[in-house]
């Protein structure tokens, strides 16, 4: 806590869980996670999964698992919010393509999954007791590739 400043201090002290998003790839999100860790109180990662900036359910999820860590990833369905398409969606619209790689959701408007990999990798990490990372499955790349079949 000497690293903090003031007002950091106080929201360390006086808040009763932490919370913090993290777009980055798996190193980067342990250490954050880790730090997040250090001060003694429940922690929830409350947005993560940014497919196109290396942040995916299988970097993530089995950290977030192994440390004890709530997990919240922005997007579920894909809809209004538009939010498959990536941060840049505002300077380049995907007007006629699909983006190579869906930025966030789970699943297309229609309830299938965007990559069964993932979802599978979702329910595996679910009902796998507390702490616990269940073993991949062989061939499941969840966070690699886009196309559905």
């Amino acid at each position: 806590m000497d690293k903090l400043d003031a007002i950091e201090k106080t929201q360390v002290t006086q808040s009763d869980v932490i919370s913090f998003h993290d777009y980055s790839w798996p190193e980067t999100f342990e250490r954050r996670a880790r730090q997040m860790l250090r001060y003694g109180r429940p922690v929830l990662c409350t947005e993560y999964m940014a497919r196109g900036n290396g942040s995916t359910f299988d970097g993530a999820l089995p950290i977030g698992k192994r440390l004890n860590i709530a997990m919240f990833n922005w997007g579920f369905v894909d809809g209004k919010t538009q939010t498959r398409l990536p941060w840049d969606s505002w300077k380049k619209p995907y007007t006629w393509d699909e983006p190579t790689i869906w930025f966030h959701e789970v699943f297309r408007g229609d309830g299938t999954p965007y990559r069964p990999a993932e979802t599978d990798l979702i329910r595996r990490m679910s009902l796998a007791p507390k702490g616990a990372v269940p073993a991949p499955r062989l061939g499941a790349h969840a966070g690699h590739g886009a196309a559905r079949p």
